[in-house]
């Protein structure tokens, strides 16, 4: 297994939703990697956790990376967290990202969950990506 290729994974991830003009259209520029210190209002997407898994052979070095991408929200009912979710899945979904370490497989949408947070003014979707690389 190679953890090596996580890095730029995230950042092929990252530069691909800050440069989606749908995705920008819809939140602007308030997508984050690290998201600033103290309360966020307004819609956001935020990269989160990720689990990985060995998927070497005898070929190589390979590892899956089951990655999340949150959409946060503070406007009333789901419509809006949906939409940004919606076009998060679609600007990655099938995605050929170029890494500037390793090499990207697939990287395909695998589910959302979409939630109340909190006393239900907040409206959270988390949508799993997997993304399954190679390390050269």
């Amino acid at each position: 297994m190679s953890y090596g290729v996580s890095a730029a994974l995230q950042a092929a991830i990252y530069q691909r939703l800050i440069s989606d003009p749908v995705l920008m259209g819809l939140v602007g520029s308030a997508i984050y990697d690290n998201a600033p210190a103290g309360p966020i209002t307004g819609t956001y997407v935020s990269l989160g956790p990720e689990d990985v898994r060995d998927r070497s052979d005898k070929t190589g070095y390979g590892a899956l990376h089951m990655v999340t991408i949150s959409v946060i929200s503070d406007a009333a009912g789901f419509q809006t967290a949906k939409e940004v979710g919606a076009a998060v899945s679609d600007a990655l979904q099938g995605a050929m990202l170029t890494l500037s370490r390793g090499a990207l497989c697939y990287i395909n949408f695998d589910r959302a969950t979409a939630r109340r947070v909190g006393t239900g003014e907040t409206r959270r979707i988390d949508l799993r990506f997997h993304a399954r690389v190679e390390d050269n």
